[in-house]
């Protein structure tokens, strides 16, 4: 399968690297408005550069693409891939509105290819170690989750776009919460029924900078989420808290087990957990557009998105807001 990808910032040369050491798969093009930027990825595997991502899928150079763009940008980009028969690994958010989401799977359904959403908490080392300790059974039913992440939303400190909704969607809800959403109600194990959020908007920033999310799971497992800018130390920590003991998560430190009073390391950091999730994450792709059934589904990926922009409603109204007509752990409302 010959790859492109569309944006050469962030974690493109992750799955550039992916690509490299996989079985059946060849970078053959990388896409950016910054062509120095597009020649910096794809210049050690001797990919071909673009700056107009609709020259590169015309080209026809590549079967499949990554979509590492503004998130607003996803909906044109995955409907132009499917309007040329390419399949498209999209980088979370899936998209900024449920009616974006909809009308990309609907093109992608028309045209016969397969579109997976990159949520990469689903390939992280430290992440499985968790789940396989609560499918083995050793902590009983998960009763409450809470999920600290630290960012940095003070204007200058990241790309400008971060800052543009339009473009960008919202701050760090769409942003960081994305990942700690979609993370939590893994570790859940059901989609929300309930979500209370607050929001803060510091430094002049016209985006949220920081926020709490407290959500109520279908099977009555209660979320914290909270998101702070510009801390003392980066923090990015889980506690999961079961019927028979407790687990923390941390992608610098590792997956640590306590049950009654004896701890247990389940994962230890290594220098290559990253790669290694995005290279699992592109092996996974490759495997859906093969018939596979993708690791994430795009229901799961589509609550993500109604939960930011239902936190973002529940921000502004100052109150609590029902979902309606959740779908399973995987859904949209009705």
């Amino acid at each position: 399968m010959r790859l492109g990808i569309v944006g050469a910032g962030a974690v493109a040369s992750l799955h550039a690297q992916g690509a490299a050491v996989l079985e059946g798969l060849e970078l053959t093009a990388v896409c950016d408005l910054r062509e120095d930027a597009a020649a910096a990825v794809a210049g050690p595997w001797g990919a071909a550069v673009f700056t107009d991502y609709h020259a590169m899928l015309a080209a026809g150079v590549v079967d499949a693409v990554v979509i590492n763009t503004p998130h607003s940008l996803h909906k044109d980009m995955v409907l132009a891939a499917a309007a040329h028969g390419v399949h498209v690994l999209v980088e979370k958010p899936m998209a900024t509105t449920l009616t974006d989401c909809l009308l990309m799977e609907e093109a992608c359904a028309r045209a016969n290819v397969v579109m997976v959403v990159g949520l990469i908490q689903h390939f992280m080392a430290e992440k499985l170690a968790l789940q396989g300790a609560l499918a083995a059974g050793k902590l009983g039913r998960v009763l409450m989750v809470h999920d600290y992440r630290s960012t940095d939303y003070r204007p200058g400190a990241r790309p400008a776009w971060f800052f543009d909704k339009a473009v960008s969607g919202g701050g760090a809800f769409i942003n960081i919460g994305a990942h700690c959403l979609d993370r939590s109600l893994w570790v859940g194990g059901a989609p929300a029924v309930q979500i209370n959020a607050t929001t803060l908007h510091r430094f002049g920033a016209p985006v949220e900078t920081d926020g709490c999310m407290e959500l109520t799971l279908a099977n009555g497992v209660e979320v914290r989420i909270t998101i702070v800018s510009d801390t003392p130390q980066h923090i990015d920590e889980m506690l999961i808290v079961c019927e028979l003991g407790t687990v923390t998560v941390d992608p610098r430190k590792g997956t640590f087990m306590e049950i009654d009073g004896a701890s247990t390391q389940l994962h230890a950091t290594t220098d290559h957990d990253i790669q290694d999730a995005f290279t699992a994450q592109l092996a996974d792709f490759s495997a859906a557009v093969g018939g596979a059934a993708p690791r994430v589904s795009g229901d799961h990926a589509k609550h993500v998105v109604e939960l930011v922009l239902t936190a973002y409603e529940s921000a502004e109204r100052g109150a609590p807001v029902r979902l309606d007509a959740v779908c399973a752990v995987s859904g949209v409302r009705g």
